[in-house]
């Protein structure tokens, strides 16, 4: 059976959760602040109460990826501007990896975007995520260096956009 995308369930957060932090756990160094925030990754019911939509990947039962979806203004957001939409947290399972996953999880944030009428999707993104910078790149998003940032200093994040076509009918 494939995988399905759908928003996600309370039921899901435990799982969801995990997934989000072992994905970041090796993304990262180990600095002190960065395993804070991975405990944050944790905190699945902020993250929900923070996003527009939150997605999940489910595969047989399990979730096996999921991602966040913000407005501009959201509490946990940081690279979207007003008329753009941006997603944080995307985590794909290592066994499930491969398979469209992430693709259908960055598209879900897509479509959600052309719903409600935005001209751009934005994302951060670390320098180091070169799988993860490849699909961006296969889907159309396309580097804003003016709009890199550091969250800490040493950590600099990079900034994909994509304008957002028109809903599809």
């Amino acid at each position: 059976m494939p995988f399905e995308i759908r928003p996600v369930w309370s039921a899901d957060y435990q799982a969801l959760g995990q997934v989000t932090a072992d994905v970041y756990r090796v993304a990262y160094p180990p600095i002190e602040e960065t395993a804070a925030a991975v405990r944050e990754m944790y905190d699945v019911t902020d993250r929900v109460a923070g996003s527009e939509t939150t997605f999940v990947a489910v595969d047989g039962g399990k979730i096996v990826g999921g991602v966040s979806f913000l407005l501009a203004g959201a509490k946990d957001g940081h690279a979207a501007r007003p008329g753009e939409g941006e997603f944080r947290l995307l985590a794909v399972d290592e066994a499930a990896r491969g398979r469209g996953v992430g693709r259908a999880l960055v598209q879900a944030c897509l479509d959600r975007a052309a719903a409600l009428g935005l001209q751009r999707v934005v994302l951060n993104t670390g320098p180091d995520m070169l799988a993860a910078q490849r699909l961006y790149e296969r889907m159309g998003f396309h580097l804003e260096p003016e709009r890199d940032w550091e969250p800490v200093p040493g950590i600099r994040l990079l900034t994909y956009v994509i304008d957002v076509p028109a809903p599809r009918n």
